[in-house]
């Protein structure tokens, strides 16, 4: 029997998007994906609006937002520090705002949120959102100053940044991913001090997974690259499944 809490397991739905929008047209519709996400078991949906569209479309923004209260499933929508998408997410009032960095020439999102650098921007974003009832989560590497300036600024939740852990496992760095979980274990512990909620996500697989969910501060962790990828040879349900077992077994 776990001693810590179950981790709570979002569904991030992008890449759906990424294939639709390869030819154009409406197949295969993200919303579609998320709904037999929800029929699996995911504890929430996550979708990420980026300035340039190159996936999720504000339409498709729109009808999730109106599942996840069809179905009481939360949407977490993940967003740029910008004026436009605040604007966006004011409007749909998404259960949970994840505000992350983002650059247009990057493939993904490569790094945490300079959230301690930002603060004078953030902040009134952070606050505009909570006050309209969104629970606002800030996508940080595991680093003090950032995880102080979190809760500083009056955000709800940190999501721990977990892709440097998962390149450092690709190129077979034992030492730098050990660093790297060292880090988290502590700046885990550190948020959860501040009153902070704890997540994580970013290249998380059913290997790499476990020392992740190891750490017992973490309720939340969000997949999408890896799972939706699975899902192409396995389907969505069983690729959900085995997530979860490996998660699970990882829980002290």
């Amino acid at each position: 029997m776990s001693l810590t809490p179950e981790i709570r397991l979002g569904i991030n739905i992008d890449h759906i998007a990424t294939i639709r929008n390869a030819r154009g047209g409406v197949h295969p519709d993200p919303v579609d994906g998320a709904r037999l996400a929800i029929k699996s078991g995911a504890d929430g949906i996550t979708a990420h609006l980026r300035e340039d569209r190159r996936h999720i479309r504000d339409a498709d923004i729109e009808r999730l937002e109106m599942l996840c209260q069809e179905t009481d499933v939360p949407l977490n929508f993940e967003m740029a520090a910008t004026d436009e998408m605040r604007d966006i997410a004011l409007r749909l009032k998404p259960h949970a705002v994840c505000i992350v960095p983002e650059r247009r020439e990057e493939r993904t999102t490569e790094g945490g949120l300079n959230v301690a650098g930002g603060h004078n921007h953030i902040a009134p974003i952070v606050r505009d959102l909570t006050d309209a009832g969104c629970r606002v989560s800030l996508f940080i590497e595991a680093v003090e100053a950032q995880i102080r300036a979190s809760a500083d600024i009056g955000a709800a939740v940190v999501e721990l940044h977990t892709g440097a852990y998962a390149h450092a496992i690709d190129n077979g760095d034992v030492q730098l991913a050990d660093e790297i979980v060292d880090a988290m274990i502590k700046g885990a512990a550190l948020a959860a001090t501040l009153g902070l909620e704890v997540h994580a996500g970013h290249g998380l697989t059913y290997s790499n997974v476990g020392r992740i969910a190891a750490i017992p501060q973490i309720v939340e962790l969000n997949i999408g690259h890896f799972l939706i990828g699975e899902a192409v040879f396995v389907g969505l349900p069983k690729a959900m499944a085995q997530m979860r077992a490996a998660i699970e077994a990882a829980r002290p």
